[in-house]
Protein backbone atom coordinates (compact mmCIF):
# COMPACT_ATOMS: atom_id res chain seq x y z
CA UNK A 1 0.00 0.00 0.00
CA UNK A 2 1.63 3.16 -1.17
CA UNK A 3 -0.01 6.15 0.53
CA UNK A 4 -2.74 4.87 2.79
CA UNK A 5 -6.35 4.83 1.61
CA UNK A 6 -7.81 2.73 4.40
CA UNK A 7 -11.26 4.31 4.32
CA UNK A 8 -12.56 0.89 3.33
CA UNK A 9 -12.13 -2.02 5.72
CA UNK A 10 -9.45 -4.62 5.22
CA UNK A 11 -12.17 -7.21 4.69
CA UNK A 12 -13.50 -5.16 1.76
CA UNK A 13 -9.98 -4.91 0.35
CA UNK A 14 -9.41 -8.63 0.83
CA UNK A 15 -12.62 -9.48 -1.01
CA UNK A 16 -11.86 -7.04 -3.83
CA UNK A 17 -8.33 -8.42 -4.29
CA UNK A 18 -9.58 -12.01 -4.20
CA UNK A 19 -12.28 -11.17 -6.76
CA UNK A 20 -9.77 -9.49 -9.05
CA UNK A 21 -7.37 -12.44 -8.94
CA UNK A 22 -10.04 -15.13 -9.35
CA UNK A 23 -11.78 -13.21 -12.16
CA UNK A 24 -8.55 -12.88 -14.12
CA UNK A 25 -7.42 -16.48 -13.58
CA UNK A 26 -6.98 -18.17 -16.97
CA UNK A 27 -8.81 -21.32 -15.82
CA UNK A 28 -11.99 -19.50 -14.79
CA UNK A 29 -13.98 -20.36 -17.92
CA UNK A 30 -13.10 -24.06 -17.73
CA UNK A 31 -13.37 -24.36 -13.95
CA UNK A 32 -15.87 -21.78 -12.63
CA UNK A 33 -16.35 -23.67 -9.35
CA UNK A 34 -12.62 -23.59 -8.74
CA UNK A 35 -12.58 -19.86 -9.43
CA UNK A 36 -15.20 -19.35 -6.70
CA UNK A 37 -13.19 -21.59 -4.38
CA UNK A 38 -10.06 -19.53 -5.10
CA UNK A 39 -11.95 -16.32 -4.33
CA UNK A 40 -13.20 -17.70 -0.99
CA UNK A 41 -9.79 -19.02 0.06
CA UNK A 42 -7.96 -15.84 -0.92
CA UNK A 43 -10.52 -13.65 0.86
CA UNK A 44 -10.10 -15.63 4.08
CA UNK A 45 -6.31 -15.70 3.81
CA UNK A 46 -5.97 -11.97 3.08
CA UNK A 47 -8.44 -11.09 5.86
CA UNK A 48 -6.49 -13.23 8.32
CA UNK A 49 -3.17 -11.49 7.60
CA UNK A 50 -3.90 -7.76 7.18
CA UNK A 51 -0.24 -6.81 6.72
CA UNK A 52 -0.01 -9.00 3.62
CA UNK A 53 -3.32 -7.69 2.27
CA UNK A 54 -2.07 -4.10 2.64
CA UNK A 55 1.03 -4.92 0.58
CA UNK A 56 -1.14 -5.58 -2.49
CA UNK A 57 -3.08 -2.29 -2.34
CA UNK A 58 -1.64 0.27 -4.71
CA UNK A 59 0.03 -2.32 -6.93
CA UNK A 60 -0.77 -3.67 -10.38
CA UNK A 61 -3.10 -6.13 -8.65
CA UNK A 62 -5.46 -3.51 -7.23
CA UNK A 63 -5.32 0.26 -7.39
CA UNK A 64 -5.53 2.47 -4.31
CA UNK A 65 -8.44 4.20 -6.02
CA UNK A 66 -10.42 0.95 -6.46
CA UNK A 67 -13.28 2.06 -4.20
CA UNK A 68 -13.41 5.68 -5.36
CA UNK A 69 -16.53 6.60 -7.30
CA UNK A 70 -16.10 7.53 -10.93
CA UNK A 71 -17.02 11.04 -11.97
CA UNK A 72 -18.57 11.04 -15.44
CA UNK A 73 -19.20 14.78 -15.68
Amino acid sequence: MKKGNMKNSLNQWAEAIASRISDEWSGKSSFPEDSELMKDVLTKALSAVPSECKKLIGTGIIEETYFETLDFK
